[in-house]
């Protein structure tokens, strides 16, 4: 008899902003560099030249997406990356999903909202800020 498989909603891990994402050769470990939670500039509009969203997800079994949205202060959504499918065959599996955004336009200060949808539902909203350098004389 054919056992059915159903899904158990992963936990979202963990999911970090950071200016840069690469692996390591020999250990296979991802390297995040430039953590940040706010953004600061010398003047409006600013550009972000890249980041990425890290997300792991563990704890879950079957297929789900996910999507990453960058929201403004206005709540309207600056940027979004494409939907991403992974399979957890087993509650002890891992994955990692990367969103790199690229030449990012912050037209306004305030208040950012980094956005982990799952299956297109809400898991995770976390707030990032943009804000001028004030100036030292």
């Amino acid at each position: 008899m054919e056992e059915e498989i159903h899904n158990m909603l992963p936990d979202l891990q963990c999911s970090i902003l950071c200016d840069d994402v690469v692996q390591d050769k020999i250990t296979g470990k991802l390297v995040l560099h430039g953590i940040f939670s706010n953004i600061e500039g010398k003047q409006l509009p600013m550009t972000h030249n890249r980041c990425f969203v890290v997300n792991g997800w563990c704890n879950g079994l079957g297929t789900f997406k996910q999507k990453t949205k960058v929201i403004t202060p206005e709540k309207q959504i600056l940027i979004e990356d494409h939907e991403t499918e992974f399979t957890l065959f087993d509650t002890r599996a891992k994955h990692t999903v990367i969103a790199q955004f690229n030449n990012l336009a912050f037209k306004t200060q305030g208040t950012y909202w980094v956005e982990i949808y799952l299956d297109n539902r809400l898991i995770l909203s976390y707030p990032f800020e943009i804000r001028l350098k004030e100036r030292v004389f």
